[in-house]
């Protein structure tokens, strides 16, 4: 009986005192139903990696590099032309490298495939026709502007033969900059660079 009464006199039940902090205070039984009533937490979906855009190109390769086989594309993408690596399906996030014979035959490919308009291919053809002049150098540039900084689309001789396609910053105080990535610019600045790179030499 001393179960069911309290000290008060009342059931326990029924006692705002001596029920308190017991199962048998109001309301405590509905608190895991409440929190049984709530939705469970599901995870976050995993961003989906931005897909590269695969328009019209020319390739060039494979070649060897850093262990895996790599193709140099060129590639008609919105806003210009894009040149870079691809391995495996994927793109690659660094400046493409092929030898400086593949050059031209890239380009010649580009035409086959009708990758780019009329005007743009005539340009990249003239560029990679030019004559040697003057002193050599290792390079040849297109120069620009990104925001306030200069910057320069290079062709670059490198060892065994190879170019390097690439753009660089200027940074105050720092010097020249290679933006180590798959340069995408006009295709007048691509025709630009490479005209340079051959009265240079470099191709």
């Amino acid at each position: 009986m001393s179960d069911l009464f309290c000290r008060h006199n009342r059931f326990t039940a029924d006692c705002s005192i001596c029920s308190k902090g017991t199962l048998l205070e109001s309301g405590a039984g509905r608190s895991s139903g409440s929190r049984a009533a709530r939705k469970p937490k599901t995870a976050k979906p995993r961003a989906r990696e931005r897909a590269a855009f695969r328009g019209p190109y020319a390739s060039a390769g494979p070649y060897e590099r850093d262990g895996a086989q790599v193709e140099v594309r060129l590639e008609k993408v919105p806003g210009g032309v894009r040149l870079a690596e691809w391995a495996g399906g994927a793109l690659q996030g660094r400046a493409p490298v092929l030898p400086v014979a593949d050059v031209r035959a890239l380009i010649a490919q580009a035409r086959e495939r009708a990758v780019l308009p009329e005007r743009e291919l005539g340009r990249l053809e003239a560029a990679v026709a030019e004559a040697p002049a003057g002193e050599a150098a290792a390079w040849g540039a297109s120069p620009g502007r990104t925001a306030d900084l200069q910057e320069e689309l290079r062709v670059e001789a490198l060892e065994d033969g190879a170019v390097r396609v690439a753009r660089w910053i200027l940074r105050p105080g720092a010097g020249w900059e290679l933006q180590d990535a798959p340069p995408m610019l006009p295709a007048p600045r691509f025709a630009q660079a490479l005209a340079a790179a051959r009265r240079a030499g470099a191709l």
